[in-house]
């Protein structure tokens, strides 16, 4: 590309109006399409009030400088109760109603044919916690923060490299889109790992009674029970109910909400060890030097302080991805979508929360619109969450690509399957 040199006038006007703002009078419209109530509130809600503080710390400080003007946020919300034609109906009004530039989403149910439909044909940048929802069909969506369910992988290799006398597991997980590439990535891990899988079961969304799948998945006496990436309801009573049969081993888990009440439910040394993916944000390894989340002890800090009791996995999630947003909003002088999310992934390098990451996931999605890097190990410490290792979750990629793909097939899991099992739940 030829570079055309500016000319003295220009550069000096240039110069002049780089930091000359108009005043914050003008709107800036994002939206939060999720689940606010129901069994997977906890996935959703925290993370609707780590925006909120997020929104007004930028807005304290003037909004955000587009170009010459500056804008103040605004965070637009609606309740999808994890049905997909309440996803579709919050959709099309967050787009054509409300005009947001950006939708923030848990993915999986919510995010529908129809809802992928509307968003390829509206060119609308929507971040999901789901890199499983990813395909070419939708070049517009992104998964900038959460890389769920791959790096669950992390934690069964850790469990390899730090506890290897463990050689058998037990798993468990509800039938939707949480829960099934969880499982196929759990499969993959511990069999890379040389770890047995011996009982494994999948559940209804709706089961309340968890006293017989526990029963189920000890009867074979596994070293580890795994509770895939369950709601946090399940999480609650599968630990529970392995507290009450006497479990003595590893219990293992993509999410580990409000564990503080579990310790209370059960005792701090059957929790003592239990490994899951997320920190809290006071965690003194949050401070190392290449985490990219600005001030995550005050963070929590401020979290703890006006929503005391709810932190959870995605507390930080949405925000960061808000963080990373803004930035290339500021970069590309513009909030338009396309333009935004071309500099979001300029490079294919990028910053989330834990690190430097590098836009992935082609052979695995059919596009490389998910940021991936590494990911903490986290077990509890003495009755806190602390973080063992950042984990490469590339590096574990290149080892065993064919293992986890080969998994997510047999499951239907794989972009160019979606149709296939979209029927079949």
């Amino acid at each position: 590309m030829v570079s055309r040199a500016k000319s003295p006038v220009a550069s000096a006007l240039g110069i002049a109006m780089r930091d000359f703002a108009l005043g914050a009078t003008k709107g800036l419209k994002i939206g939060f399409l999720a689940p606010l109530t129901g069994p997977v509130q906890a996935w959703a809600a925290p993370g609707l009030n780590g925006c909120k503080i997020w929104i007004d710390r930028v807005n304290a400080a003037g909004g955000i400088k587009v170009g010459n003007r500056k804008y103040q946020v605004e965070l637009v919300e609606y309740d999808t109760m994890y049905q997909p034609e309440q996803a579709l109906r919050g959709a099309k009004k967050l787009i054509l109603e409300d005009g947001v530039k950006l939708i923030l989403m848990i993915g999986g149910n919510d995010f529908s044919p129809e809802v992928r439909t509307l968003v390829s044909q509206q060119r609308m940048l929507v971040a999901t916690l789901l890199p499983s929802d990813l395909s070419p069909d939708a070049p517009t969506l992104v998964a900038p923060s959460e890389v769920h369910p791959i790096y669950n992988v992390t934690g069964v290799d850790w469990l390899r490299r730090n506890k290897p006398h463990l050689k058998t597991a037990a798993m468990c997980a509800q039938r939707d889109l949480l829960g099934l590439p969880s499982i196929a990535t759990y499969r993959a891990a511990f069999e890379a790992a040389g770890i047995e899988l011996i009982a494994e079961h999948v559940f209804e969304p709706e089961t309340e009674d968890f006293a017989p799948i526990v029963e189920k998945l000890m009867a074979g006496g596994p070293d580890i029970l795994c509770w895939d990436t369950a709601y946090q309801p399940f999480v609650h009573a599968l630990t529970i109910e392995a507290f009450k049969r006497g479990f003595k081993g590893q219990l293992l888990s993509c999410t580990c909400d409000n564990y503080q009440e579990l310790i209370r439910h059960t005792s701090p040394e059957f929790m003592e060890g239990f490994v899951f993916q997320f920190p809290d944000f006071d965690d003194p390894r949050l401070n190392d030097p290449q985490i990219a989340f600005e001030a995550p002890n005050a963070f929590y800090e401020d979290f703890c302080r006006r929503f005391p009791g709810t932190w959870s996995a995605v507390s930080w999630e949405y925000a960061s991805t808000l963080e990373l947003w803004k930035s290339a909003v500021q970069r590309a002088r513009t909030f338009e979508p396309l333009s935004v999310l071309a500099l979001m992934k300029v490079g294919g390098i990028g910053h989330h929360a834990f690190g430097e990451a590098v836009w992935w996931g082609k052979d695995l999605f059919g596009i490389d619109n998910a940021l991936v890097g590494d990911w903490p190990v986290v077990t509890i410490v003495g009755g806190r969450a602390r973080i063992q290792e950042f984990c490469s979750i590339i590096d574990w990629w290149k080892s065993h690509k064919p293992l986890l793909i080969r998994h997510m097939r047999s499951l239907g899991l794989m972009w160019d399957q979606r149709e296939q099992l979209g029927a079949s739940l």
